[in-house]
């Protein structure tokens, strides 16, 4: 009999190529705003609803829920959303499973990068490095705070942390974003351009959440990062040449950034490098390390 798989963000990138990889060996559950197949469960978070049925035998949670970082400004209520819908969202998960008096295998939560803080640095963060102090970090340690707690309270067996970088997906997201403007002849990067972005390729994100649920022994934290670091202008450079695109463009200057985007500006203005060494150490292999070739795939398909 197959174990049950619930996934919560049901409707982002991550969730719907996940849940195909692992669906031949899985059962998939989800838990979404409004259902409209068999294997969906309604959730409310602001009226704090959840269907419980969603939860009858299953064994592990994935939880990806969490508003989109820069797809709006950050106003007070923005910010308040940001974290609630990450971390309000994983408190209604544990309080219906301890009403129910239910134990996971594993609750694999979905986290943040910038949990070191948005910062242009040489220095390469690791794991073991403490977490930065803006509001990005602040937001990525409540919400892995969130996710121990099904260890604390004895609700999981094991609790997994993907500190996740900028994922390339051909259809949405950063990448998406950035080609738009390179297609017409008007891209360019962003401020200076050297600062760092962390990325990842969607196949290997969702490699790594199968990898950590089948792997009993993986725990805790893991930067979700491909191997090679790249900078702003780097990828916008490579993203040109993959799509045979010129780009004569000055960069964009960060004051017309910040006007635009306010304190959201920072973090596409600021990026550090993170090592992806513990998840390799774990045994897990990317199939996208480097970066053209990731490009190569998504956008040449």
């Amino acid at each position: 009999m197959k174990e049950t798989v619930l996934i919560t963000g049901a409707s982002g990138a991550i969730a719907r190529a996940l849940s195909k990889k692992l669906e031949n060996e899985y059962s998939i559950r989800f838990l979404t705003r409004k259902k409209e197949a068999e294997n969906e469960f309604e959730w409310d978070l602001e009226n704090q609803i959840i269907d419980e049925k969603a939860f009858e035998n299953v064994s592990h949670i994935i939880h990806l829920a969490g508003a989109n970082i820069s797809e709006k400004h950050w106003s007070d209520d923005r910010k308040k959303q940001l974290i609630s819908s990450r971390v309000d969202s994983a408190k209604l998960i544990l309080n219906t499973l301890k009403k129910k008096n239910l134990k996971l295998k594993s609750f694999i939560s979905a986290s943040g990068i910038n949990f070191y803080g948005t910062k242009t640095t040489d220095k390469i963060f690791t794991e073991n490095d403490a977490s930065g102090n803006d509001f990005l970090s602040e937001v990525v340690v409540v919400w892995e705070k969130a996710a121990d707690e099904f260890k604390e309270q004895n609700i999981a067996e094991r609790v997994v942390k993907i500190r996740t970088a900028v994922v390339l997906s051909k259809n949405e997201g950063a990448l998406a974003k950035m080609m738009t403007p390179i297609k017409l002849g008007i891209g360019s990067p962003l401020g200076s351009g050297k600062q760092y972005m962390p990325w990842i390729h969607i196949d290997d994100i969702c490699s790594i959440y199968e990898f950590a649920l089948k792997n009993p022994e993986v725990e805790g934290s893991f930067n979700a990062t491909a191997p090679q670091h790249t900078t702003n202008e780097n990828l916008t450079k490579l993203i040109a040449e993959v799509l045979k695109k010129p780009l004569f463009m000055p960069n964009i200057p960060s004051f017309i950034l910040k006007l635009i985007f306010g304190e959201l500006a920072d973090a596409l203005l600021e990026g550090s490098k993170a090592s992806s060494e513990k998840i390799q150490k774990a045994g897990f292999e990317f199939k996208f390390p480097d970066l053209k070739m990731a490009l190569e795939d998504l956008l040449n398909k």
